[in-house]
């Protein structure tokens, strides 16, 4: 049987919009239920209201991750700052930035060099699969990501198995920059967004992006401001913020990551999600 929690008043809560825009990969709507892996917990949501129910962690655990503790209508209230994102936060309310695990996210976000959110899903899945743990008791026969000692031994040609294709040389040589250094992600964790994202982007494969994306999802940063096409659209249409819609150049890049960190402050990241999430609804 689930275990159940009620959310209270000041937790709101819109599991949709959190699992299913992309920030994670591991996560998949059957029914009425969510599914995803966390770590090594097979687990499934699925909210009611303010019911929100779960399976395969306990309830600090689930908590956590979805990092309930944070007050967000004090986040809303510090970014809602002009129509656009007041329109973004209407659609998306609710949309938490989960608590990813360092490791998974890092090697999820070089997965995603230019492509799409369900290719990026297949490859963290086939990683699992060849290198992780069998969950016991998982319904699906779900894997735990492998940990850094687990893919210690892992090949170009082995990577290259799990659909990486080019990326899996960059992979291969920041798996082994890190298995060098045994203490470098706990370090990692310990230094303020600048440096951090600094520290990322010395790994083969990890660029302005993927190292925002990391800070964000994974280290808690929450001033990161990642930027992608959409985003980079939107800031384009909204607030003048244009760059070329095929591509975004390191300059240009810096550029529109500074106007989010500028305009948003702290809770950039925030606000980030909440544009990508209404990202239909604003460039309609």
């Amino acid at each position: 049987m689930p275990e159940t929690i009620l959310l209270e008043v000041d937790e709101p809560l819109d599991l949709d919009a959190t699992l299913g825009c992309g920030q994670a990969f591991r996560w998949a709507r059957r029914d009425d239920w969510w599914e995803g892996v966390v770590g090594r917990h097979a687990i499934r949501l699925r909210q009611e209201g303010r019911r929100l129910e779960f399976r395969g962690a306990d309830e600090p655990f689930i908590r956590h991750y979805l990092a309930l503790d944070l007050d967000l209508e004090a986040v809303v209230s510090a970014i809602d700052r002009d129509p656009v994102i007041h329109a973004a936060i209407e659609v998306c309310y609710g949309l938490r930035i989960l608590r990813q695990p360092l490791f998974e996210c890092l090697v999820s976000y070089l997965c995603a060099t230019n492509t799409n959110i369900r290719a990026v899903q297949a490859r963290v899945e086939s990683i699992a699969a060849h290198y992780g743990d069998l969950i016991p008791g998982s319904c699906r026969d779900h894997h735990a990501f492998p940990d850094p000692a687990a893919l210690s031994g892992a090949t170009e040609g082995g990577l290259r198995s799990c659909r990486l294709g080019y990326r899996a040389d960059f992979a291969a040589r920041t798996l082994s920059r890190i298995t060098a250094d045994p203490g470098w992600l706990n370090r990692l964790t310990s230094m303020p967004y600048d440096e951090a994202r600094t520290a990322l982007m010395t790994l083969p494969g990890i660029g302005p992006k993927a190292a925002d994306c990391i800070c964000l999802f994974a280290l808690g940063q929450l001033e990161a401001f990642p930027v992608d096409l959409w985003v980079s659209r939107i800031l384009g249409r909204h607030y003048r913020q244009a760059v070329k819609e095929r591509s975004i150049c390191p300059a240009d890049y810096e550029e529109l990551r500074s106007f989010g960190r500028g305009r948003f402050g702290g809770f950039a990241g925030y606000a980030q999600e909440y544009l990508y999430g209404a990202r239909h609804h604003l460039c309609s």
